[in-house]
């Protein structure tokens, strides 16, 4: 039986880089290991292209392309609700995290021009610059170079060849977050 979440602030973490950085394997890591300590774990993917989370020729297509605001896909497996927008402004994060159950942390993978705490997947083969050294709110960074000499103190460096001691590292955010609501 899933645990009761106390309704309280919500702690949110942004998982932020560049494509081909490794949020999503990261994320996986992250979240397997979070359940695995029994805590409820939500996501927030934010993508820029056009979603089909379904075969179009499936009922649940075939109800959302003759006008449905909204269709619920229920079973006894899982539940997935989809709604078109028709020309609406896409959600705000709150919004999005206002549709989400009551967890203990909620990870999202993008939203890098989002104002909140953010842990940067960085790695320089992707030729890329990285986001902390112009965004304050990038608390962490899980890199596979070595810690840079101009590192501001705030910013924490995680080796991301060690996943497990990026997951203390949350632990001990998640920690230092519950304690300061």
């Amino acid at each position: 039986m899933q645990r009761e979440i106390p309704a309280r602030k919500r702690t949110v973490l942004a998982i932020t880089g560049t494509s081909g950085s490794g949020k999503t394997t990261l994320l996986e890591f992250l979240i397997a290991g979070l359940a695995g300590q029994g805590l409820k774990v939500n996501v927030i993917k934010h993508s820029h292209h056009d979603l089909e989370l379904e075969p179009p020729r499936k009922d649940s297509a075939r109800l959302r392309m003759a006008g449905a605001a909204e269709v619920m896909v229920a079973s006894p497996f899982r539940m997935a609700i989809i709604r078109e927008l028709r020309g609406a402004p896409e959600p705000s994060l709150d919004e999005q995290l206002d549709r989400l159950a009551p967890a203990d942390l909620t990870l999202l993978e993008g939203f890098k021009a989002y104002p909140i705490a953010k842990l940067e997947v960085y790695r320089p083969a992707s030729g890329k610059p990285p986001l902390y050294p112009h965004d304050p709110l990038v608390i962490a960074v899980a890199s596979d170079q070595p810690l840079p000499p101009d590192l501001p103190p705030s910013v924490a460096w995680l080796d991301l060849n060690q996943p497990q001691a990026v997951l203390a590292w949350l632990g001990g955010y998640l920690k230092k977050v519950s304690s300061n609501a």
